[in-house]
C-alpha cells in the first residue's frame, strides 16, 4: 500500500511518515502540491494525506479538485488546522473522504488510514474479504487464513496477494506489479517466481495465470 503525504510542517511529516511506514505502508512525502500533483500522474498511490495550507499554486482542497476533474479518484484524507464549518463542507465537497483536525494522535491517524482503505481499495467496510476455496483475508492484520489457520507470507507476497485481492475480477498486468509491488521495472521472470512462492502456499490455488499478461483471481 502506497501512501503519499502533502505536508509542509516537517517534524509533523516525518512522525507521520515514519509511524505509517513502521505500520507496514509504503509512504512518500512532499511539501509543495506541485510536485504531489507530478508525483500523483507519475505513479499510483492507494491513499493522499493531504494538508490544505501548503505551498504552490494550488492548495490541499484545489489540488484534489484538479485530481477529481481529472478522473483521478484515489481517496484522499484532508489533515489541517482548519476548524470552521465551511472548510470541513468544502473538503468533502472537493472529493475527500475524511477529515482530521490538528493537533491528533498517530493512532487516531491510522485508524482513520485503515478505514479509507478497506472502504476504497477493498471494496469493503469488512475487515475480512472471503475468496475462493474458503480463503479469507484480513485486511487490518494483512493476514490470509484457510479455515482459520493463517498462512505466514512474506512483505512481498503480502502486497503481490493485495494487489489481486484489490484488482480481483480483473488482470493484474505486470505493469502493474511494477508499479504498484515494487515501484520501478522488475524482470518478469522475477514476478513470476514472487508469484510462484505465493501460489505454493496455498493449498488450492485460486491465482490464475493469464500467459503473457499477468495474474488474477475470480470474485
Amino acid at each position: 500500500m502506497r501512501i503519499l503525504i502533502l505536508e509542509d510542517e516537517t517534524i509533523l511529516a516525518i512522525s507521520m511518515q515514519e509511524f505509517l511506514e513502521d505500520s507496514g505502508y509504503e509512504v512518500e512525502h512532499y511539501t509543495h502540491s506541485g510536485s504531489a500533483f507530478d508525483a500523483i500522474y507519475e505513479k499510483p498511490f492507494d491513499l493522499l494525506l493531504l494538508d490544505v495550507k501548503v505551498s504552490g499554486e494550488q492548495n490541499g482542497f484545489e489540488l484534489l479538485s484538479s485530481l477529481r476533474s481529472a478522473d483521478i479518484c484515489t481517496p484522499a484524507i484532508f489533515i489541517t488546522s482548519l476548524t470552521d464549518i465551511e472548510d470541513l463542507t468544502q473538503g468533502y465537497a472537493c472529493g475527500g473522504c475524511d477529515y482530521i483536525r490538528k493537533p491528533f494522535d498517530l493512532a487516531e491517524l491510522k485508524l482513520r488510514v485503515e478505514q479509507v482503505i478497506k472502504l476504497h481499495c477493498f471494496g469493503s467496510s469488512d475487515t475480512i474479504i472471503e475468496l475462493l476455496f474458503d480463503y479469507k483475508y484480513d485486511t487490518q492484520k494483512m493476514q490470509l487464513s484457510l479455515n482459520d489457520s493463517v498462512i505466514y507470507l512474506g512483505k512481498t507476497e503480502t502486497k503481490i496477494l493485495e494487489l489481486l485481492i484489490k484488482q480481483r475480477g480483473s488482470v493484474v498486468s505486470y505493469e502493474m506489479f511494477w508499479e504498484e509491488v515494487w515501484g520501478e521495472w522488475i524482470d518478469p521472470t522475477n514476478i513470476r517466481v514472487q508469484v510462484g512462492n505465493l501460489r505454493k502456499k496455498l493449498e488450492h490455488d485460486f491465482i490464475k495465470n493469464i500467459r503473457g499478461v499477468g495474474y488474477t483471481i475470480d470474485l
